[in-house]
Formats: C-alpha cells, structure tokens, sequence
C-alpha cells in the first residue's frame, strides 16, 4: 500500500491509495488540469485508477470532480445520502451507492462516520494484504465507536485543523469560531493528538497531520502537540501541505 497526499487545507484536497492494481483518489478538491498534472509527473494517468472516493460535499473536496467526471470514465463511491450534496455535478450513472463496507476489487473499504455542517460525511478505513489506512479529516469529534475500530492501523491521515487559543484570539468572527471548535466543525490539535494516544499501536507506522488551518495553526504547533504523546523514533509523523505534495508512504 502506497499514500500520497497531494494537497490538502482549506483550499482544496486530494490524495491518492495505490494498492497495486487497485488505484483510488480521496477526494478530488484541486482542479481537473491540476490533479492530471500531478499524476503525469509520478507516470499515473485517471485511466489507472479504479475509482473515487469523496469525504463530503464542501468545494475544498470536490472542486474538480464535476470537470474530472466529464473527461474520465471514472465512477464516484459514496453513500446513498451523500448524493443531495453531488447531484448538480455527478450524475446517479457514475455513482457507486456504497454501505458502510465494502470493497473496490481486493481492496476492503470501511466508513467512517464523522461529523461535520454537511448534509453527510465520512472518513474512510481502506485495508489491502494486512495493511491499513485511516483517512479522516473534516469533523467535529469521532464516535467512540469509530475510534474502537481505528485502533492499531499502519498509517493514519487525520485533520488536526486548529489551536485552539490562535482560533480564538484570531481574525474570524465569532459565528465562525463557534462553527469551527462546534461538534459540526473540525478537530483542534489537541483532540487529535488525544485521539491517536490511544489508537495507535505496535503495527502503526505513519502519521499525517492534515488540513491545517492558514490562520488558526501552524506546522511547528500541530507538530508539537501530537509528537508529545507519540514515539517519533519509531512512528514517523508528517505534516500535510497545501502547496506541497506529501512524501509517498509506503507500508
């Protein structure tokens, strides 16, 4: 299993799970030509892939799906009720409806369930040959029964979006900072970082921090806060950009 995050914040998100002959795009929040772009500079092409997955219906998720649909035969997996949010930009013929498991040839998919001021979103679990990923960005808080299930994986990507004192004392309005640290908003790096004190486990290899916030957080502070409950020597931890692509993870 390789990970690659090829960008993620508030200004668009894409990240691609290559499984051998299974290939799958987490989002497609970058503009079509981009995202193209990028894949032709590692000699990966749409036609290689084997589906998408989409988290939510935010801009900052999908923002190139609609033109990436029309120039590929590539199909969208999501959940049932994810579908209000894309039906301007997918059509039902290139939806996959998916349960809360499944599998995308011999790779297993797992939902998880998360909370955020959308009609629906999810988090995913993608296992393939004994290795695993956890994906979850883009939610309040995670349900104690998702967090049992997110236990002992090989590589998490997960938000740690703000700090919590630079989102208070900064420039949103206060409408903004309540829908932020609300359980609709998104998880503080001090949530994250109690989250993965507990799931992470012998097997664990990789840690992303991810969708950083420009204004609320910085790259030293989320750093800090997760690498004080981890073991750095043996988990290596990372920090996704906006601008910059992630190392390829491999597991």
């Amino acid at each position: 299993m390789k990970v690659q995050v090829l960008a993620s914040g508030s200004k668009g998100n894409v990240t691609i799970v290559l499984c051998d002959d299974v290939k799958l795009i987490i989002d497609v929040g970058l503009p079509y030509l981009t995202v193209k772009r990028m894949l032709e500079e590692k000699n990966l092409a749409f036609e290689d892939f084997s589906g998408i997955l989409i988290t939510h219906g935010h801009s900052d998720h999908v923002k190139g799906l609609e033109t990436l649909i029309r120039h590929t035969k590539l199909d969208v997996f999501i959940p049932e009720k994810m579908y209000v949010d894309l039906e301007s930009i997918v059509p039902t013929t290139r939806c996959q409806f998916i349960d809360d498991s499944f599998s995308i040839g011999c790779v297993d998919i797992e939902l998880i369930h998360t909370s955020h001021d959308t009609n629906y979103s999810v988090g995913y679990i993608i296992k393939y040959k004994e290795k695993e990923l956890v994906y979850v960005t883009d939610t309040g808080y995670i349900n104690q029964k998702f967090l049992r299930k997110m236990v002992n994986k090989d590589i998490y990507v997960i938000e740690s979006n703000h700090d919590e004192q630079m989102l208070m004392d900064g420039p949103y309005p206060r409408f903004l900072k309540e829908r932020v640290i609300s359980d609709r908003g998104h998880l503080s790096n001090k949530t994250t970082a109690r989250y993965l004190k507990n799931i992470v486990g012998d097997k664990t290899k990789y840690i992303v921090l991810a969708h950083l916030s420009e204004k609320n957080n910085t790259e030293d502070i989320a750093y800090s806060e997760t690498s004080s409950v981890i073991d750095t020597s043996k988990i290596e931890l990372l920090i996704a950009k906006q601008d910059e692509e992630s190392k390829l993870i491999e597991v």
